[in-house]
């Protein structure tokens, strides 16, 4: 099944019978992937009037609470309330869903114990391309970041340049296979996050941040067409599924 898409001037053909889910789901079954110091997220049944709602159980319908935090637990996607003391919500800012992106691939550069994306490494990656996404792989690239532990492990950041040069360079969403885009401890400043959103001039309100993807290593860097959805909840950020398509040269 193919779709063409309009998009300026340009008509983008895709194939919409193949897509390229890179979110990470919850499974309680086996060990998720876990940020921020919280215990592993929980799916378990009601019960009402002392009876368990599972129809393993005897009831006649499965009737499961969920408790989890979009932040540490999933894919999750964010918007400027985040940060702010304004309450925002990403499901109301987040008006469309489709959206031309560029998938690379790089490797964190080191400085002591840190390790980080520079501005330098992604003007190598886009050049001139203009995209409204980037998505960003980091190497290593293994199936393990499915079920990371990252608490207290400094996992890899984008420096503040970086963000600044998504920003100018007119990226409304950056999605990447980190859990957070600032570094895990640093003194609440969020650089990072900060400079993306422009939180010190023009708040970027319908700008988001998507953390926890999976790219799989089959997935060439390139040109897509990327479907961002979202589970409608009122919050500062929401889990959320973005999806690939390879664009039909």
């Amino acid at each position: 099944m193919k779709a063409v898409i309009e998009y300026n001037s340009r008509k983008i053909e895709v194939n919409i019978s193949n897509p390229i889910d890179i979110s990470i789901p919850i499974d309680v079954s086996k060990q998720n992937v876990n940020a921020w110091y919280l215990d592993e997220p929980k799916i378990f049944p009601e019960i009402i009037d002392g009876e368990i709602v599972k129809v393993s159980e005897g009831a006649v319908v499965n009737f499961n609470n969920i408790h989890f935090n979009p932040h540490s637990h999933i894919t999750h996607t964010e918007c400027v309330g985040h940060i702010t003391k304004e309450v925002h919500s990403v499901n109301t800012n987040l008006k469309f869903f489709i959206f031309l992106a560029e998938v690379i691939t790089v490797v964190p550069e080191s400085d002591g114990e840190d390790f980080f994306i520079s501005e330098k490494q992604l003007k190598t990656a886009l050049k001139n391309k203009k995209r409204d996404a980037v998505v960003i792989r980091t190497l290593p690239n293994l199936m393990d970041k499915k079920s990371m532990q990252y608490s207290n492990t400094n996992p890899p950041y984008l420096l503040e340049s970086a963000a600044v040069f998504l920003r100018e360079k007119g990226i409304k969403h950056l999605l990447i296979d980190l859990p957070s885009v600032d570094k895990e401890k640093d003194e609440g400043k969020l650089l990072a996050h900060n400079a993306f959103w422009n939180t010190a001039g023009e708040i970027r309100m319908n700008a988001t941040i998507t953390e926890f993807i999976y790219v799989p290593n089959e997935v060439e860097d390139g040109e897509y067409l990327l479907n961002l959805m979202i589970a409608p909840f009122e919050n500062d950020a929401t889990p959320s599924k973005p999806v690939l398509y390879k664009i039909i040269k």
